[in-house]
């Protein structure tokens, strides 16, 4: 992998990354039509574009004799976080067969799981950005509170169900044609092997036909309202049995009705991965469905939600004792640049973006309701002035119309009384006709 250390950093724009600015990130479903499909072709774009700057790793160190052998690939946009989503949860191979050490993840169940996927949106909206041109891009969220069903499983948004095929989507989505990878970690280490980038079949989604024992219903206002009051952001021993923990039950862990760990179960952010039942509902390949991106963006507000509400000081954040890799100044794994954890414990505004939601009244009604309008009216504004200059044209042409055929009807009348004898009244100043004028009808 590689990088251009002259990018800016997040909310930093422009040839010297001085230009300060903000990104609102917005309800997909207050997104206009043009939006919808900008967004949807963006996605499609990265999944078949090779990323320009970046590779993967596809052999361990010791199948590169100790780096005299490289091995690395090629990979599209969108592939590319996957696989890195992949990287930062899978097993390590520690050489000899079945020697897999299955318990690490740098990324999930303990304290760095949301200032990790933080970074990762930002970067994966980042590289958007680059390969688009549209700098004014940024992830859409789904806010999935109180949802009966999969309100994003539409053939305009992520995707239908097939009719053919329940587990497949549908043939009028383009995503339908995607290729998912590095979603086969017992054969990887089985064969002691890493994800190499190749495609292992199509995207499967079956939305609500899940393990109703496992996920009983979709997360509510109230579970939202009951993880943000939670006042400690990790408890120990900050890892999926820890109970009152804010990370944990937003990860899923716990109950989002009395706080305390909860086995068999699967809630809030686990609780959508397994309600797709489907590509997004194992850890190491759930990145391959783009639902992922509007799951994890709504994820990433409550944690705003939460850290604007207490207001926790970078020391909140665990320093030591967490499970390797979650640490406050542990690097963030695969990421280059490099990050820590702990930078990340910080608000959405020092990191240049915001959410729709959170905005103040007025700065909401702009994103949610105006801007939708606004931007239909931009990209139809040729239209809607071509149809006023037409419709004057109409109007012109109508009134020309009128005015002619009232002008001839005023003639027709007056060759109409001549013909009867109609005389102008005649002055007549001669004594013989004192009479002032006459009239012959």
């Amino acid at each position: 992998m590689g990088v251009n250390c002259g990018e800016c950093k997040f909310g930093y724009f422009g040839a010297n990354c001085a230009e300060r600015r903000e990104s609102v990130r917005r309800n997909i479903f207050q997104l206009s039509v043009t939006e919808r499909q900008k967004l949807i072709s963006y996605l499609n774009l990265a999944k078949n574009t090779i990323s320009p700057d970046y590779v993967i790793v596809t052999g361990t160190y010791e199948q590169m004799n100790n780096g005299e052998n490289p091995m690395f690939a090629d990979i599209s946009v969108y592939d590319l976080f996957v696989w890195m989503h992949y990287y930062v949860s899978r097993d390590a191979l520690l050489g000899g067969a079945n020697n897999v050490w299955t318990n690490i993840d740098f990324a999930h169940e303990s304290a760095a799981f949301l200032p990790w996927h933080r970074v990762y949106l930002l970067l994966w909206e980042h590289e958007i950005r680059k390969l688009t041109g549209d700098f004014n891009f940024t992830i859409p969220y789904w806010d999935w509170r109180d949802a009966q069903d999969c309100e994003v499983c539409t053939d305009e948004l992520m995707g239908g169900r097939s009719p053919l095929n329940s587990n497949l989507i549908s043939p009028a989505s383009v995503f339908s044609s995607w290729k998912v990878i590095c979603t086969q970690p017992e054969d990887y280490n089985r064969r002691e092997v890493l994800c190499n980038g190749a495609g292992e079949g199509p995207l499967l989604r079956n939305p609500g036909n899940h393990d109703r024992r496992r996920v009983s219903r979709l997360p509510t206002t109230a579970d939202v309202e009951f993880v943000v009051s939670l006042t400690d952001y990790e408890t120990d021993p900050m890892d999926r049995t820890a109970n009152m923990s804010f990370r944990n039950v937003l990860e899923g862990f716990a109950s989002p009705e009395t706080g305390r760990a909860v086995q068999g179960q699967s809630t809030m952010h686990n609780a959508l991965h397994v309600f797709m039942n489907g590509s997004m509902s194992s850890v190491q390949g759930s990145a391959n469905d783009p639902i992922f991106l509007l799951h994890h963006a709504f994820i990433d507000s409550i944690f705003e939600q939460w850290l604007r509400r207490h207001q926790p000081p970078r020391t909140h954040y665990p320093a030591t004792n967490a499970p390797i890799g979650h640490n406050d100044g542990y690097y963030m794994v695969p990421f280059i640049p490099l990050y820590r954890n702990g930078e990340y414990f910080l608000s959405t505004k020092d990191l240049g973006y915001e959410y729709a939601y959170l905005l103040d009244p007025g700065q909401r009604f702009v994103q949610e309701f105006l801007s939708p309008y606004l931007e239909q009216a931009r990209q139809i504004w040729q239209w809607l002035v071509g149809a006023g200059i037409l419709g004057a044209l109409v109007a012109g042409i109508v009134a020309a119309s009128v005015a002619l055929v009232c002008r001839k009807r005023r003639r027709q009348k007056k060759k109409r009384a001549s013909a009867y004898g109609e005389r102008q009244p005649l002055l007549n100043s001669s004594e013989e006709s004192s009479t002032s004028y006459q009239t012959t009808l």
